[in-house]
Formats: structure tokens, sequence, C-alpha cells
């Protein structure tokens, strides 16, 4: 007997114990080739014509135990709740699979990229689609396919996400070529979205291709001032700065250049310039923007609620690094008259850090 047909039963089994008995089904072959003039029924609620030109490598079969259409109880099978996996494990139940069947069960899964999108999208089904990844050559090759045919909506979802970053860290050869050069063509679009903004930023983490990674971050860098204003493609930026790779950091403050006092004004801006000032190759950037201002913008960027900290952070910064102490001293003469101004202000303790220099200067 078949190990998939030995499983479908036993797991058959495990979910229904509690109902009624029922006579055992006729004993069945398993046929991954179905037989001429078989057709499958679409699961209730789907669309599942497939695209002009997409056709899987096999085709899906049926399990021969019980009344559901292959792709209804599949569907059933990836996205039933983890109480009702407790009772036979999906892993378990993959786990006494032959390579065979396993390919079987992928070609099932990817016979239609809507299918496939709607199972990702699913928090249980993308759980399990995460499983399946690396069990086999054969099977990854399936779900590369998959995710590659929607990549941009399954990089965009919740969920989905995962099953994609999971694919790129597990996926070799060709595979992982394909899914890097996706994600850098989409990348713009990927970060830009409130879950793809994450699923991104793991992959600037994550990623193992130097070369690629390398890309990847570039394009971040070279869009840095675009990304910054937008409120997902900012965590981006502000991840890619996390990284502390010098190229990219001198990279993102050349894009910026010009632009650091406008986002200093802006929350998620702020932080952004918070972190080009926590690097040697950035600092120059943006206190030299800071400097040759007006006097007024300044004056109202340090009483701002969010610019005060920029300024603030500016001043410590270039005072603790002896090279930078021409920069401290512009940065403070340009202050110095709004003295006053700044004391009964949200840049109250710039006032104070202002005054506690002098005194040491006259001393």
């Amino acid at each position: 007997m078949s190990t998939l047909l030995k499983s479908l039963q036993d797991l058959r089994s495990a979910t229904e114990k509690k109902r009624p008995a029922v006579p055992p089904p006729p004993p069945t072959g398993l046929t991954l080739a179905p037989p001429p003039g078989y057709a499958l029924a679409p699961p209730r609620g789907y669309a599942l014509a497939p695209p002009p030109g997409y056709a899987p490598p096999i085709r899906p079969y049926p399990c021969g135990c019980c009344d559901e259409t292959p792709l209804e109880w599949m569907f059933n099978l990836m996205t039933r709740s983890e109480e009702e996996d407790a009772a036979y494990p999906f892993r378990e139940f993959i786990s006494k699979l032959s390579k065979t069947d396993l390919q079987g069960i992928a070609s099932l899964l990817t016979s239609d990229p809507d299918y496939f999108l709607v199972i990702a999208r699913n928090k249980n089904g993308s759980h399990r689609l995460q499983k399946l990844i690396g069990k086999s050559d054969d099977v990854d090759e399936l779900l590369c396919a998959a995710i590659l045919y929607r990549f941009l909506h399954v990089m965009t979802d919740k969920h989905a996400s995962y099953v994609a970053t999971r694919g790129l860290r597990v996926f070799a050869g060709e595979k992982k070529e394909f899914m890097c050069q996706e994600l850098i063509r989409n990348a713009l679009l990927i970060a830009r979205d409130r879950h793809g903004c994450v699923a991104l930023n793991e992959m600037l983490t994550d990623l193992d291709h130097p070369r690629y990674r390398d890309q990847l971050l570039d394009v971040v860098a070279h869009n840095a001032q675009w990304l910054s204003h937008d409120a997902s493609g900012n965590f981006v930026v502000q991840h890619a700065l996390k990284l502390n790779d010098p190229r990219t950091t001198r990279n993102v403050a050349l894009s910026l250049r010009g632009h650091c006092i406008d986002l200093s004004f802006k929350k998620y801006g702020s932080y952004i310039v918070e972190r080009l000032l926590e690097a040697d190759v950035s600092v120059p950037v943006v206190v030299m923007e800071l400097v040759e201002c007006d006097g007024d913008r300044l004056m109202r960027l340090a009483r701002s609620e969010f610019g005060n900290f920029v300024v603030s952070k500016a001043l410590k910064v270039t005072q603790k690094r002896m090279a930078r102490v021409d920069l401290f001293r512009g940065l403070v003469k340009k202050l110095m008259p709004f003295l006053t101004f700044l004391r009964k202000s949200r840049g109250s303790s710039i006032a104070e850090f202002l005054e506690s220099v002098h005194i040491t200067e006259v001393a």
C-alpha cells in the first residue's frame, strides 16, 4: 500500500474517531496520473481557471479516502485549526510520505496559482507550506514556481510573506537566483507595503547571497529620500542603517543630503536622521546641513517636537568626536543667539547644554 494512501487513511481515522462508525471505503489503488476524462471540481468559493500558459508539471490526483474533491480535501488539510491538527499533526503526516508522494502533494497545492495564494494567505496554511519547503528538490521547484507566479501578492501579505522568506532562506541554485532577482525587481513596491516592509527587512538581514544582498541595499539607499517620506518605506531605511554597513550608510546619507532638516520635523524621519548621526561616515552630512541652514529654521527645528532630539544628538555626537570639533563649534555658534527662545520650549535641554558649554569655555 502506498505510504501516501496509508497516511491519508491514518489522518482520516484520527480526525473522525469521535464520529459514528461508517463502513470503510472499498480498497483502492493510488495513481499519480488521473484516468482519462478525470476532471477536478473547484472548491466552493474559488475561481480556479488557470491563466493562459500555466500548466503544473504533475496533475492532481484524488485521495480515494473521502467524498471531498482532491482540492477541497487539500484545502481543508492545509487550513484546519491547530486543535484539529493536534489529532494527527501535519508534520507527522508528511514525515511518513515518500518523495514521490510529497511531490504529488506539492503538485496538487500548486495546480492553480490562485488556489495556492488562498492557502498561503491563511495563517495555518502558511505554516504548513513552510514545513513543506526543503523536503525535496522537486517539491521546492513546484513551490518556488508558485511563489514566483504571484510574488508581489505573496510578499505583501501578512501570512503568505513568511512562505516566501522561508523559501529565500532554503532554496538553492537557480531557485534562489530567480527569487532574489524578483525581490530586487519589486523591492520598492514591497517596501511601501505595511506587511511587505517587514518581509523586506528580514531579507536585508538574512539574505545569504552577498551580491544580491548588496544590490538590494543599493536599491534602498538610492531611493532613501522617497522611501523616508513613506509610512512603511521609512522602516526599511531605518533597518538598512541598523545593519551598520558603512557603504550603505554613506549612500543613504548622500541620498538624503539637503533633506535631513525636513525629515527631522517628522517622527519617523527624525529616527532616520538620528541613525545617520550614529555613524562617522554620515555625521558631517547631517551637521553641515544644520550649520548651513537659515538661523530661524534651525531655531524652529530645535523647538519642535521631534527635531529637538536631532539637534541635541548632533551637539553631543560632535562634542565627543574630536575630529568633528569644527562642526561642534559651528553648531553651537549657530544656536547661541536663540538661547532665550529655547529655554521655554521643547528645546530646553538644548538650552541647558549650550549654557553648560558656555560656562566651561569661560572657566
